[in-house]
């Protein structure tokens, strides 16, 4: 397993995700309070798992990245799904840090420490120049996020029909 570890933060690990994972996503996937700011809201199992082997098969297949396991060290819990995920916006190839967290570990700067690391991570291990955070209007505790990842508002937009702050970083 720590052939698959992808970084590290004082209070957290990010790991590829596995099928043996499916359990622990879907527990976080089937929450309506986690799940609030996703345009398509909880998912069931079958769709937690056809989300899982998209991201094995298709984020670490085909892009070397993905979301990652987010394991808080302390105790070893799974608590979220952290990384980098692959869009086009207005024919533009871009990458979003991604996270989401379980509710139990909000308020603690949990989502800011891994996102900070991954985007570290993006700039000096994947070579990015750039990296996006796509939240919705209504997640201002995520738009918080952006901002502490050093990333600035640029504009609003519509992504697959659901509007999106779209916020960026560049490289320095």
């Amino acid at each position: 397993m720590a052939n698959q570890i992808i970084l590290e933060t004082e209070r957290l690990m990010l790991r590829k995700l596995t099928n043996a994972d499916l359990d622990a996503l879907f527990r976080l996937y089937r929450d309506p309070v986690i799940r609030e700011h996703f345009p398509e809201g909880v998912l069931d199992r079958e769709e937690t798992k056809a989300e899982l082997d998209w991201i094995i098969k298709v984020y670490y297949g085909e892009y070397g990245y993905g979301l990652w396991a987010t394991i808080y060290k302390p105790t070893g819990a799974f608590i979220g799904r952290c990384g980098l995920l692959p869009w086009v916006i207005d024919e533009r190839q871009e990458v979003e840090v991604a996270y989401l967290l379980d509710q139990a570990y909000w308020g603690q700067g949990l989502a800011s420490e891994a996102a900070q690391a991954i985007v570290a991570y993006g700039f000096d291990v994947l070579n990015f120049n750039r990296l996006i955070c796509l939240p919705i209007p209504e997640n201002v505790a995520s738009m918080r996020v952006a901002e502490k990842m050093g990333m600035q508002l640029e504009r609003e937009i519509v992504l697959d029909g659901t509007p999106a702050m779209l916020y960026s970083i560049e490289k320095s």
